[in-house]
């Protein structure tokens, strides 16, 4: 079942399509990759699913409703950008979001009180938010995104300004929250944190659906026939079951030919009078099909 359901949404800014018919799923209970490059549409996508604007065609369903202004209290939404008042405190600042997503004073003071004493910062209450760090309003804006537990909830580059301890903190929290049921869209251009964090994604270019899927079966999809192969000996060049790609402290990695499988490239080896230490298929990362797929277009 889906938590989130983008139906052939369009979004036309001046004659420039931002999206472009875009249509895919959210697993209920994932942590879905959102992923393209700098202006590729994921920021229009988003005000869209947060009704901070609205698609000029398509449908959104959340939960399997069309998403409307009582079910978006049900959505919350970390912008990459700051979205803080400056000269407000941050308790103040924190039980005003709160109400607006549809808790009382006390619910909001004591979901706040958890969350800040979580991240050992209970007496930030009374700092203005112009008196903290990036990284620190960063924490105070996913606070602002969770406390009124959400069941979806969208995180656009949730880590800029973050040290590593504190985005280790965040990356923790991200974890909890989905192991309790929550769904989260996770939009960024880091490969790297995709493939730590996310269990499906889709790829958008120009405003158009790329790529889209579990992450495991992206990688089968796009994999090479390239393996890495460790062995007591240099392997010898020439052979017709593989070639030589290159070789590092690791081992060596070489592709099998189409017409070969990896029991003709050991059987040959091992033949050879060479002692295989370890082989493993070499899929590609999330960052070589990105590129890849993008240079397509």
């Amino acid at each position: 079942m889906s938590v989130l359901s983008i139906q052939n949404v369009v979004k036309e800014y001046a004659g420039h399509k931002a999206v472009n018919n875009v249509s895919f799923d959210v697993p209920k209970g994932s942590i879905f990759g959102l992923l393209g490059p700098n202006g590729a549409g994921k920021t229009s996508l988003i005000r869209i699913i947060t009704r901070i604007t609205a698609a000029d065609s398509g449908r959104i369903l959340l939960n399997g409703k069309d998403i409307s202004e009582t079910l978006i209290r049900e959505v919350g939404y970390l912008p990459e950008e700051r979205g803080l008042y400056k000269k407000m405190m941050v308790g103040e600042q924190l039980v005003y979001l709160a109400q607006l997503k549809g808790l009382t004073k006390l619910e909001a003071a004591s979901e706040i009180k958890y969350w800040l004493e979580k991240f050992d910062i209970k007496d930030w209450w009374t700092k203005k938010i112009e008196e903290l760090s990036k990284g620190m309003q960063q924490k105070v804006q996913f606070i602002a995104t969770v406390l009124h537990k959400p069941s979806l909830i969208i995180l656009d580059e949730p880590f800029t300004g973050l040290d590593p301890v504190n985005t280790n903190l965040m990356k923790e929290e991200i974890y909890r929250l989905n192991a309790e049921g929550t769904s989260i869209i996770f939009s960024t251009h880091r490969m790297e944190q995709v493939e730590e964090i996310c269990k499906d994604i889709v790829l958008i270019e120009k405003g158009q659906v790329i790529l889209t899927g579990a992450v495991g079966e992206v990688k089968e999809q796009f994999k090479e026939n390239l393996f890495k192969i460790n062995t007591t000996q240099p392997l010898k060049s020439g052979s017709s079951a593989y070639a030589i790609l290159n070789s590092d402290e690791e081992g060596t990695t070489i592709k099998i030919s189409n017409d070969a499988t990896s029991n003709d490239v050991l059987s040959e080896v091992i033949q050879s009078g060479n002692v295989v230490k370890s082989y493993a298929e070499v899929l590609p990362s999330l960052n070589d099909i990105f590129i890849k797929q993008i240079n397509r277009i």
